[in-house]
C-alpha cells in the first residue's frame, strides 16, 4: 500500500512538471521570434536539440530504436502531422495572444472526441456534446476580448491556432504505432520533424548559426525544459498514475502559458476570458475522465 501511495505521489510530480514546463514554450518561442528567427528557425532548433536529447535518453533507458518498414511509414506520416501541428501553433502566436493560442491547442481533447465520433463511428454521450458546448462557448468568451497584438491577424492566429488542435493522436491510436514505444516514437517523430524544418529553413529565409549567449539561453529553454524534460517526465507519469489522470493535470500547461502571457508579454485578461477558460478547462477534463 506504501509503495503505491509513493508510486502516485511521484506519478503527480511528474505530471505537475510535465504539463509547467510544455507551458513555458509559448515564452521561449515569443522571445525567439522577437529577436528576428523565423518560424522554420525556431523549430529546427527545437526539436533538433530536443529529439537529441531524446535519444540519449532511450539509449540509456536501453530502448531498442529498430523500426521496420512499415513501421517507419507511419512513424514518418506521424511525424507530418506532427511538424504542421508545432508551426501553425507558433503562427498563432505571432499573430493572438500566447496564452489564448495556448488554451485553444488544449482543446485537442475535445476535437479528437469529436473526430471519432464523426469518422469512426464511436458511441455519442450526451457528457461528450455537453463538453464540446461548454468548449465552444469558453472559446467565444475567451475570443471576446482583446486578443491580438502587433500587426499580425487575429483571424489567421485564431485559424491557426485551431489547426494546431488537429494533431497526431487519432493517427496513433488507429494506426501500427499504437505498438511503438512511447520514448522511441517521439524520438523518430521529433527528429524526422527537425529534418523537415532545417530542408524548409533552408529553402526560405535559411538557418543563421547562432553565436549570441542570450539567444543560445531561449533556445536551450525552449528544446530542454520545455520539449525534451516535458516529454519525458509524461511518459514517467503515465506509467505512475496512467493517461486519464495525467491529462488532467495537462490544464497545467495552459494556465501556465496564461500567466507568463500576462506577466511576461503583458496581455489582456478579463472576466470573460477567466470564465472561458474554466469552461474550456472543465470541457477538457470532463472528455479525459469519460472516455477513459
Amino acid at each position: 500500500m506504501q509503495f503505491q501511495s509513493i508510486n502516485k505521489t511521484k506519478g503527480i510530480l511528474y505530471a505537475a512538471v510535465s504539463s509547467s514546463t510544455f507551458g513555458l514554450a509559448p515564452f521561449f518561442s515569443v522571445m525567439l521570434l522577437n529577436v528576428g528567427f523565423s518560424s522554420f528557425e525556431v523549430l529546427s532548433y527545437r526539436w533538433g536539440i530536443a529529439s537529441l536529447t531524446l535519444i540519449l535518453f532511450g539509449w540509456l533507458s536501453g530502448c531498442n530504436f529498430r523500426l521496420n518498414k512499415k513501421d517507419f511509414g507511419t512513424v514518418f506520416l506521424l511525424s507530418l502531422f506532427r511538424a504542421a501541428t508545432s508551426l501553425s501553433l507558433l503562427i498563432a502566436y505571432q499573430n493572438i495572444a500566447s496564452g489564448v493560442a495556448s488554451i485553444i491547442h488544449f482543446m485537442y481533447p475535445l476535437a479528437v472526441a469529436m473526430s471519432m465520433i464523426l469518422f469512426f463511428h464511436e458511441k455519442r454521450s450526451a457528457w461528450i456534446i455537453t463538453a464540446i458546448s461548454m468548449s465552444i462557448v469558453g472559446a467565444i468568451l475567451l475570443s471576446s476580448g482583446n486578443i491580438g497584438h502587433g500587426n499580425g491577424s487575429t483571424t489567421l492566429g485564431i485559424i491557426s491556432a485551431c489547426i494546431s488542435v488537429f494533431s497526431y493522436i487519432i493517427g496513433v491510436r488507429k494506426s501500427r504505432a499504437v505498438q511503438i514505444e512511447s520514448t522511441v516514437l517521439t524520438c523518430y517523430v521529433m527528429g524526422l520533424g527537425a529534418l523537415l524544418f532545417i530542408i524548409c529553413g533552408c529553402f526560405t529565409s535559411g538557418i543563421r548559426l547562432v553565436t549570441e549567449g542570450v539567444t543560445w539561453l531561449y533556445i536551450l529553454g525552449l528544446a530542454l525544459p520545455a520539449t525534451a524534460i516535458s516529454n519525458i517526465t509524461l511518459v514517467k507519469a503515465i506509467k505512475h498514475i496512467g493517461p486519464t489522470l495525467t491529462s488532467i493535470f495537462g490544464a497545467m500547461e495552459p494556465l501556465t502559458a496564461v500567466i507568463i502571457g500576462i506577466v511576461a508579454f503583458k496581455e489582456s485578461f478579463t472576466v470573460a476570458s477567466a470564465i472561458g477558460i474554466m469552461l474550456i478547462v472543465t470541457a477538457v477534463t470532463i472528455v479525459v475522465c469519460k472516455k477513459k
